[in-house]
């Protein structure tokens, strides 16, 4: 073989496609998870009560302050196993993605909601509102344009994380550009692929973030 061999790529090439949807799939889940239950640890974060705020910022502070390396590992070996007979990969990954997500989403929520001036608070409250209520209707949807950037990035961060799945074996990108070493024992042409593939798609995640930044800016 030369340099660079196309047909080793020719060959993954339908393997590396499939699992690129498996990573954006994953990625996906993880934020659209994370995003839910980083809503409520915000603000469970911001609350006045020490014993609801306490307990998340534990939890905030574990999964930040700990590599995601790890909490695979944790997660696939420990936890899973405890909650099915047959342990899958993929579903350790999502799990793993979704949890490390909520701990970083909680923080962009909390500053998001932080950012909004008090005053709005107390003047939605004056109004009749409760807590929840100005909470949905005042605060939420005007924090949420601040935080359209950070939760973006947070999406490309976990998009490029999700690479570690390749170490318990789940059939996202990365695994396939494994195999494919594994098989030929050459390093340019999967991993070379793999990287243009990864550059694709944050890449496409980045205008596409743009275009929703700048669409809410003149609306």
């Amino acid at each position: 073989m030369g340099v660079f061999s196309i047909e080793i790529v020719r060959e993954y090439l339908p393997f590396f496609l499939k699992g690129a949807m498996v990573t954006v799939g994953a990625s996906l889940a993880g934020i659209l998870i994370g995003s839910i239950l980083g809503l409520f640890m915000g603000i469970g974060r911001i609350s006045k009560s020490w014993w609801i705020r306490y307990p998340f910022i534990w939890y905030i502070n574990a999964f930040r302050g700990t590599p995601l390396f790890v909490q695979i590992l944790l997660i696939h070996f420990g936890l899973i196993p405890l909650m099915m007979e047959s342990v899958n990969p993929l579903v350790s990954l999502i799990v793993t993605l979704s949890l490390n997500a909520t701990a970083y989403i909680a923080e962009i929520f909390r500053a998001g909601i932080q950012s909004i001036d008090r005053g709005q608070m107390e003047a939605a409250r004056s109004l009749g509102m409760t807590h929840v209520q100005a909470m949905r209707h005042v605060i939420l949807p005007q924090a949420f344009k601040r935080m359209i950037p950070p939760l973006g990035n947070e999406f490309i961060v976990l998009l490029k994380d999700s690479s570690l799945g390749a170490i318990i074996a789940a059939p996202e990108l990365m695994y396939w550009g494994r195999a494919a070493q594994g098989q030929y024992y050459r390093v340019w042409e999967p991993y070379l692929t793999v990287a243009i593939i990864y550059l694709i798609l944050t890449l496409s995640l980045t205008y596409l973030l743009n275009y929703i930044e700048r669409r809410l800016d003149t609306a």
